[in-house]
């Protein structure tokens, strides 16, 4: 089992492997969590706050850039999300510091990155996307498994974004992506038929002969 010790950055949201976010850090205790890490070139965890608690998975981070400092102290930093953790012993405050840490350790994600279900959910996923009437925007390349590319691309909650960083196999993943979305398309398909239906209400229409 590996472990470590991270400082703890607690969001409202759920970071995967790879993905990248922008972090506009303002509070003094979150000042000096990047500052350590820029000095001493250290990473740092953001753990999933959700249901008014921090939830025991989150994401290893590095800060990839550092795009302004600001005079007043405040930073704007691009991070990178790096592997998936669970946390062991959380302490807020760390020792030292104005912000929370924790002992976590450090999971390994598995699995095929072309399981035989991604096929499937690739054509589930264009089919939402032609619901919609949206082009989707996805740079799987930037990713090592299909399922991270696509999580926050598909209309899950944070509840469910949290359930798949849970899940450490990609076929897995997969197969809660795709049975989140053949559930999720039959009901968006209905609501767009009735907002065309809202649409026609007092237009003249017309109406091919039944054939029977």
């Amino acid at each position: 089992m590996k472990t470590k010790y991270l400082p703890m950055f607690p969001l409202g949201m759920v970071v995967y492997p790879q993905e990248r976010v922008n972090l506009h850090i303002f509070e003094p205790r979150y000042r000096q969590l990047v500052n350590d890490c820029l000095a001493q070139g250290t990473t740092f965890g953001i753990p999933t706050f959700v249901n008014n608690q921090v939830q025991k998975y989150g994401t290893e981070m590095r800060v990839a850039h550092l795009h302004q400092r600001y005079e007043d102290g405040r930073l704007d930093i691009e991070t990178e999300g790096l592997s998936v953790f669970r946390i062991i012993e959380f302490e807020n405050p760390a020792p030292g510091k104005l912000h929370a840490g924790a002992n976590v350790e450090i999971l390994t994600v598995w699995g095929d990155p072309q399981s035989d279900l991604v096929e499937a959910l690739m054509t589930k996923v264009k089919e939402l996307y032609r619901l919609l009437q949206t082009e989707l925007k996805l740079r799987v390349s930037d990713y090592d498994y299909l399922s991270y590319a696509l999580a926050h691309k598909i209309g899950l909650s944070t509840e469910q974004e949290y359930e798949v960083l849970m899940l450490l196999s990609e076929k897995e993943r997969q197969k809660y992506l795709l049975e989140h979305l053949e559930k999720a398309i039959p009901i968006i398909a209905e609501m767009e038929r009735t907002k065309d239906r809202i649409r026609m209400n007092g237009h003249f229409r017309q109406f091919d002969p039944l054939d029977f």
